[in-house]
C-alpha cells in the first residue's frame, strides 16, 4: 500500500505498514465519531475532537521518519516534566536535570542507542544536587522522585524511538485501549464483579475496566494484524498500571488533572500516563 500527500510544505509518501495503520486508525476514528456523536454526551464529543486534533501531531513525525519521532519523543517528556514537577514540587535544580534527560534521551535512542545502558548510572546520579547542597532534610526525597521521573518519563519516552517502526502501532494501541477500558467500566457495571476498584488509589479504575481494556486491545491489535501474546500483555495492563501510577502522584499533590490545556482530558501527563508503561514494556515484547 502507498500514501502520496503533496500540501503546501508537508510531503508524506509512506508505503508499507505505515499505510495500513493510516487507514485502519481513520477507520476506527470514523465509527467512533459516528456512535459518539450519536450519544450526545458532550464530553465525549470533546474527546473524540483532540483525539482528531492529536493524530496527525503524533503520526506524522513518526511517519516521516526516526529523527522527527526523537524529537517529537523530546517535545512531549519537556511538557510532561514540567507537569509532573508542578505535581511533586521538585527544586529548580532536579527540574533542570529532567529538563536536560527529557531531550538527551530521545537523541539517545535516535543517535547512540548504546548510550541507553548508562540510565542506571543516571539514576544514581540524580542525587547529586541534593547532596552537593547537604540537604538532609529533603534530599532522599528529591533523588528518589528526580530519579523516577527520569524513568517514568524521559526514558519511557525514548522508548518510542527505538520502537520506530512499531511506534504508531503501539500509540494508537494504546490509545484505544484507554477508551476500551473506559467502557468496559461502565458497560460491565451491572455485574458485581465489574465494580470492584482495582486500587484505592482510584474508584474509577475497576476489574470491568480492566476486562474491557484487554478485550478492546485484543480486538484492536487483531484488527491491526500484530496481536502477540507480549504485546496484548504490554498494551492492556500497561495501559491501566500506567494510569493509576499517575493517580497516585495527582492524590498526592491534591489535583484532579495535572494540567488543563488539553480539551476533555487535563494535562500531556493525564494523556500519556498510559503510554508511559506500554512503551518499554511494548519494546520488550517487540524485542
Amino acid at each position: 500500500m502507498r500514501l502520496d500527500v503533496d500540501i503546501w510544505f508537508v510531503h508524506l509518501h509512506i508505503t508499507g505498514r505505515g499505510v495500513f495503520f493510516f487507514w485502519v486508525t481513520l477507520s476506527i476514528l470514523a465509527v467512533a465519531g459516528i456512535a459518539v456523536f450519536a450519544s450526545r454526551k458532550r464530553e465525549l464529543v470533546t474527546k473524540w475532537v483532540t483525539w482528531v486534533l492529536i493524530l496527525p501531531v503524533v503520526g506524522i513525525p513518526i511517519w516521516i521518519g526516526k529523527g522527527p519521532t526523537a524529537v517529537l519523543c523530546a517535545v512531549l517528556a519537556l511538557i510532561a516534566v514540567r507537569e509532573y514537577v508542578r505535581l511533586v514540587q521538585l527544586p529548580r535544580a532536579d527540574t533542570a536535570i529532567l529538563y536536560v534527560l527529557a531531550v538527551a534521551y530521545p537523541l539517545a535512542a535516535w543517535l547512540r542507542p548504546g548510550l541507553l545502558h548508562l540510565v542506571p548510572l543516571i539514576v544514581l546520579l540524580c542525587a547529586l544536587p541534593s547532596v552537593l547542597t547537604g540537604d538532609l532534610e529533603h534530599g532522599i526525597w528529591r533523588a528518589a522522585f528526580t530519579g523516577f521521573g527520569s524513568i517514568w518519563i524521559c526514558w519511557s519516552l525514548a522508548s518510542m524511538v527505538l520502537i520506530w517502526r512499531d511506534a504508531f502501532l503501539v500509540c494508537f494501541a494504546a490509545a484505544a485501549t484507554d477508551v476500551a477500558a473506559w467502557c468496559g467500566g461502565k458497560g460491565f457495571r451491572r455485574f458485581g464483579w465489574a465494580r470492584r476498584p482495582l486500587s484505592p488509589l482510584s474508584p474509577n479504575k475497576t476489574v470491568g475496566g480492566l476486562a474491557g481494556a484487554v478485550i478492546g486491545a485484543f480486538i484492536v491489535l487483531t484488527l491491526l494484524g500484530t496481536i502477540t501474546p507480549g504485546l496484548l500483555l504490554a498494551v492492556a495492563f500497561g495501559g491501566v498500571l500506567g494510569d493509576l501510577l499517575e493517580s497516585m502522584f495527582k492524590r498526592q499533590a491534591g489535583v484532579k488533572d495535572a494540567g488543563e490545556w488539553l480539551p476533555g482530558f487535563g494535562g500531556l501527563l493525564d494523556r500519556i500516563d498510559s503510554l508511559l508503561l506500554v512503551l518499554p514494556l511494548a519494546a520488550v515484547a517487540l524485542a
